[in-house]
């Protein structure tokens, strides 16, 4: 089947190691991105691992992620499960250094079914928006 794919891509000051531990913890996420809650289902105090699941509310959404895999430090891929209407949703973060700091690559793809094509255009601008805030709150590390 044909995909559907978003993405964001942004750049910090901040050392890999700082963007991994906003990126690696669902339960920091409501402190630098735009969810209002987040966090693993059960209850866990993070890091994320491959096999767990976690969720975020996001305006009257909430989504729910399961990980596939982690690798520390470098990236984490995950599937949503539940709570937008996408099928065979895969998404990866990717993190790379540069001659700044750190390159961050967010994306995912998923099957283009009708409602898959309907979200399209929601979740670019929810991933640019994700992109904003991480590379906001990655730099502020640098100049706290």
């Amino acid at each position: 089947m044909k995909k559907i794919s978003v993405g964001a891509q942004g750049d910090s000051k901040a050392a890999r190691s700082d963007v991994w531990s906003l990126v690696a913890n669902a339960n920091h996420y409501p402190k630098w991105g735009p969810w209002s809650e987040g966090g693993y289902e059960p209850e866990h105090p993070g890091p994320g691992q491959p096999g767990m699941h976690q969720w975020f509310k996001y305006g009257r959404t909430t989504s729910r992620e399961q990980i596939l895999e982690v690798r520390e430090g470098a990236n984490v891929v995950y599937t949503v499960t539940g709570g937008i209407p996408v099928k065979n949703y895969r998404a990866v973060i990717e993190l790379t250094d540069n001659a700044v700091g750190t390159h961050v690559s967010w994306t995912a793809d998923w099957d283009a079914t009708l409602l898959g094509k309907l979200v399209h255009k929601k979740l670019q601008s929810v991933y640019t928006e994700i992109m904003e805030c991480l590379v906001r709150a990655a730099d502020a590390k640098v100049s706290a």
